[in-house]
């Protein structure tokens, strides 16, 4: 069992110098010392050989990266760990061909650790909201400055979505964030995520038609971008926008373009971060560690 604090890649290398000390890390982070069957948690478990474990009720033998992100995977969990190191605590995330080079894979192998890694973030991404709360929308994708002439796309200035994917946000002030990849910024569908999270708060918007439902259901306060108006008193959308800089210059600085298949992991990671943004290195590492049991397989990446 591990419990020491690190604070570099090279302190958690001199933790986890071998691959029995990862597993007995992750074996005190998921169970600490209960094992549970992931197959009949009711089940009594027996403990085998080379780490295993055998589920009575069903038969079926077991360890602890079964069911979990490093379920099937042939990558060591030293460089597992190494990995979700750096994509957590690098404060604007790390590329796969960055990471392939850090700890010696194939990009492809890197890219499909990074979006595994991702697809537990959001844990971080489902949080009840109140007191004061600020709601925007923005827009992922699209720039048609980028684009060769033959290429771009007419009438996609503003909040037109031909060719980008819209993400809705919404931040606790002084407290945890939400962002969500939606259809679109109707009133029905801000309404509709609004509601799911946001309890007995002050919420602030922009003049967005997209909020005009909101005054139905909360506190609702104003402020006129359109008028220039940015700040009156209390009343303001700073706090998701700037998140919404943090997210489009990782974005674009690190990862550079991001499908619409797979935006919302992208989104995740950025939301993760910055809910987190008061723990330590080592919080974050094994707050992620704690909830590695949202599998992804490669097909299910790809086809979805």
């Amino acid at each position: 069992m591990i419990l020491t604090e690190f604070k570099s890649i090279l302190e958690l290398f001199e933790v986890f110098a071998t691959e029995q000390d990862c597993i007995d890390h992750l074996e005190h982070l998921r169970w600490n010392g209960n094992v549970v069957s992931p197959f009949d948690p009711s089940s009594k478990v027996y403990k085998c050989k080379d780490n295993k474990y055998r589920c009575k009720n069903t038969g079926k033998y077991f360890n602890v990266k079964t069911n979990t992100l490093f379920d099937s995977s042939n990558v060591p969990l030293r460089k597992w760990f190494a990995a979700i190191w750096l994509i957590t605590c690098h404060k604007k995330g790390v590329s796969s061909l960055q990471l392939s080079r850090d700890i010696d894979v194939t990009q492809k192998t890197a890219w499909f650790m990074l979006q595994r890694i991702r697809n537990c973030f959001g844990i971080e991404n489902n949080n009840n909201l109140s007191n004061t709360v600020e709601l925007d929308e923005t827009y992922v994708g699209g720039k048609n400055k980028n684009r060769h002439a033959s290429k771009k796309v007419e009438s996609s200035q503003g909040r037109s979505a031909k060719d980008k994917t819209p993400v809705f946000g919404m931040v606790e002030r002084k407290g945890k964030l939400n962002a969500k990849v939606v259809p679109d910024t109707s009133c029905e569908t801000l309404t509709k995520e609004t509601v799911k999270y946001v309890k007995d708060a002050l919420v602030c918007t922009d003049e967005w038609w997209g909020y005009n439902s909101i005054k139905k259901l909360f506190k609702h306060s104003i402020v006129n971008h359109k008028c220039k108006e940015y700040v009156r008193d209390n009343i303001y959308t700073n706090t998701i926008e700037g998140f919404w800089s943090l997210l489009k210059r990782g974005i674009l600085g690190i990862y550079h373009f991001t499908s619409k298949q797979h935006l919302q992991r992208y989104v995740d990671e950025f939301v993760f971060r910055y809910n987190t943004r008061n723990y330590s290195e080592c919080g974050k590492f094994n707050l992620l560690l704690q909830n590695t049991e949202h599998r992804l397989t490669y097909k299910e990446l790809i086809y979805g």
